[in-house]
């Protein structure tokens, strides 16, 4: 059944830039509400009012830290203070960290794990019995390429976006026949601010990057379909790549992916 987006009420996490800004701009232009969710309260507010009064949609904007450690109870608190009932979910925010393990930050490595893991499940646990109860509408959790094989220097993040993979896709399953769409959505190396935060450009490794809006066409056309899978990976290329993931040895696999993430190798290209 095709979704009816001008029913529809999403909350974005991420929303202030890159694929949560994407995400915002093509649902509003479908005529959805939104709920904006992000850290920096003056990018979404910024968004928000350009969405009001470009598409007519109501959109309201919550500056939330998603690293506390009752994200989804305090943002379901928030929603239901300002009479918001949603029917849909896009768990979109997530950063990474690049480095040698032992070299990292474990304040900053459980900060990005509360992000990366924690706040999708709690937002799903907190929201999903209101967006079962209107029954048409959709999850969509961000992962990564990187969920498909681990990632050496950054082996957090790739085990996060790998458990983001796994969580989605149990749950297609157990939401089967329910009216409600979920799946994952795995996006490679996008233009947004994901260097920026990790602080390195060997993250990408120089892989050809895709536009967040054409990340978010990808997952459009995805939940459109009558019938969707439980993920979607982003771009011909990275379809490819993840499906070599799964079929080589795992030994192949993570020292191929130690060689492409070896800053040493973009210093002799």
């Amino acid at each position: 059944m095709a979704i009816a987006y001008a029913t529809q009420t999403v909350l974005i996490t991420g929303a202030s830039s890159g694929i949560g800004r994407s995400f915002a701009v093509a649902l509003a232009a479908r005529g959805a509400d939104l709920v904006l969710v992000a850290r920096r309260a003056d990018r979404l507010e910024s968004l928000a009012a350009e969405l009001r009064a470009r598409h007519g949609v109501t959109v309201h904007a919550i500056p939330f830290d998603l690293s506390a450690p009752s994200a989804g109870a305090d943002l379901r608190a928030a929603t239901t203070a300002r009479g918001i009932r949603l029917t849909s979910l896009v768990n979109n925010a997530g950063f990474g960290s690049f480095g040698p393990f032992t070299d990292e930050d474990p304040a900053h490595l459980a900060r990005e794990i509360a992000v990366d893991v924690s706040a999708p499940v709690q937002l799903t646990a907190a929201f999903l019995p209101e967006i079962l109860a209107t029954g048409d509408g959709f999850v969509i959790n961000v992962a990564s390429l990187a969920a498909y094989a681990p990632s050496p220097r950054m082996a957090v993040y790739g085990a996060a976006k790998a458990f983001v993979l796994s969580f989605t896709e149990a749950l297609w399953a157990e939401l089967r026949g329910t009216g409600v769409t979920v799946f994952t959505l795995s996006p490679g190396a996008t233009s947004t601010e994901f260097n920026q935060v990790v602080g390195t450009d060997d993250a990408t490794a120089g892989a050809r990057m895709r536009a967040p809006e054409a990340v978010v066409a990808t997952a459009l056309a995805h939940l459109d379909r009558c019938d969707p899978g439980p993920s979607v990976v982003d771009g011909r290329g990275n379809r490819l790549s993840a499906a070599a993931a799964r079929l080589l040895p795992r030994r192949t696999t993570v020292s191929l992916m130690s060689r492409i993430t070896d800053p040493r190798r973009r210093a002799r290209a």
